[in-house]
């Protein structure tokens, strides 16, 4: 056959724009699901266009399918509607627009305050709660239901984008969304329609001999790995008209200093005084 396969272009086209290289791959095991989770980017500008009708919910019941730690289901999600909560939202996460713009902007939560409220109702004093193992699981449990949303999304022609920032202020965002104590925000994310020129290219990511690791973990090519790949983000950041920066630039950037924080180098604070003690 002189052509390439259709199936196995799909597969050289994806892979190439994850990874950023022209390897052909063959014969790999493969799907539409993946291939829509190879296509994944984060959008930073939506249409005003209304999600479908059911979409929210369609989305939970996708996130209620994900794994969670021993079915103890430690976490929920708020939608987030009322312009104004919606404003103070943009203002925590530093001006992040896309926030009041997206169509459907939903706060997920670390949440053990339902599983204590059992405990009250039955009597019966649940003692691991206040441990770091039980935040643990519940922000764990969170971000595998809002990755099951992020897919169910994808696949209905949907964009997305996590906010991390709603961190940098977790006791206002209580306030705002009234959480009882033990309920906690993990993240933000907006749902909607990309605005054409903010339906950007797929960001490459590090190659997986970096990340994969057989028996051991070994590091012996990685100076020279993440050099190639510095210029693979590098001409990615050029083409976007973003700063020119690599990969290492952004890491340091990102990590040197308290400042980047942007408030979360208080998160151990915040969360004990919602009700989270970390033990």
């Amino acid at each position: 056959m002189n052509a390439i396969d259709p199936p196995l272009a799909a597969q050289s086209h994806a892979l190439a724009a994850r990874y950023g290289t022209d390897a052909r791959p063959s014969n790999l095991p493969w799907s539409e699901v993946i291939s829509s989770l190879l296509g994944h980017r984060s959008v930073r500008g939506y249409k005003p266009d209304a999600v479908p009708p059911g979409t929210l919910e369609t989305l939970v019941a996708a996130a209620q399918s994900a794994a969670t730690s021993s079915n103890l289901q430690t976490w929920s999600v708020i939608e987030v509607t009322d312009p104004a909560k919606r404003a103070e939202m943009v203002k925590i996460a530093g001006n992040q627009k896309h926030i009041g713009e997206c169509p459907l902007f939903l706060v997920w939560l670390a949440d053990l305050s339902r599983n204590q409220r059992i405990a009250v109702a039955e009597g019966k004093p649940l003692e691991s709660v206040p441990y770091l193992e039980s935040f643990l699981v519940s922000a764990i449990d969170a971000a595998l239901a809002a990755q099951n949303a992020v897919v169910a999304a994808e696949s209905l022609g949907l964009s997305t984008v996590y906010i991390g920032a709603m961190r940098n202020d977790p006791q206002r965002v209580a306030e705002l969304l009234e959480l009882p104590p033990g309920a906690a925000v993990v993240f933000g994310l907006c749902v909607g329609y990309a605005k054409p020129e903010s339906a950007a290219e797929v960001k490459p990511r590090l190659p997986q001999s970096v990340i994969l690791h057989r028996d051991r973990y070994t590091y012996e090519t990685e100076a020279q790995e993440r050099a190639a790949y510095d210029a693979r983000l590098e001409a990615f950041s050029r083409r976007h008209e973003m700063s020119a920066y690599t990969w290492t630039q952004r890491v340091v950037a990102r990590m040197a200093t308290i400042k980047a924080l942007n408030g979360r180098e208080r998160l151990k604070d915040a969360l004990i005084a919602l009700g989270f003690p970390l033990r």
